[in-house]
């Protein structure tokens, strides 16, 4: 599988080196030249210098043939945005977009566009975890409802 990683932080290296382990085609976007350390010496993949919601920088990533393309950064926006980008403009099978802000997840979620929303996700586990709970499959934790998303 052709994966893009728009974000090299915790999540995004991590994510990139998981990918590239299971025998992916791993290409990572990130403004920053510093972030790229955080994959270590011995990654493999490509790394591309740039903005994750400009065009021509997802061209140069590979995004007209990317099977998955998930953003990762910091930004909800820049996230929500360059999902939508590599969905319609370049219509790459496999978008996600991490989240912080479950109201955005929500109503993103609802236009179609695949979120996961981390902070529903952290809450649930953590919940879980403090009542004893058995902590359950990822979809228990990755479901969008309006209850919790408001804040």
């Amino acid at each position: 599988m052709k994966v893009i990683i728009l974000g090299c932080g915790r999540v995004g290296s991590t994510l990139a080196r998981l990918m590239l382990r299971d025998g992916h085609q791993v290409t990572v976007v990130d403004k920053n030249i510093d972030a790229f350390r955080r994959l270590g010496p011995e990654f493999k993949g490509t790394t591309i210098i740039g903005n994750g919601t400009d065009e021509e920088t997802l061209k140069k990533a590979g995004v007209e043939s990317a099977d998955v393309f998930v953003a990762v950064t910091n930004g909800d926006n820049t996230n929500i945005m360059s999902v939508q980008i590599a969905k319609t403009k370049f219509q790459v099978p496999k978008p996600l977009a991490r989240i912080y802000d479950p109201i955005r997840a929500c109503a993103y979620q609802e236009l179609g566009v695949d979120t996961i929303c981390t902070t529903l996700i952290d809450s649930r586990l953590i919940r879980d975890h403090l009542l004893g709970r058995e902590l359950g499959l990822a979809e228990d934790y990755c479901s969008l409802n309006d209850e919790e998303a408001v804040v």
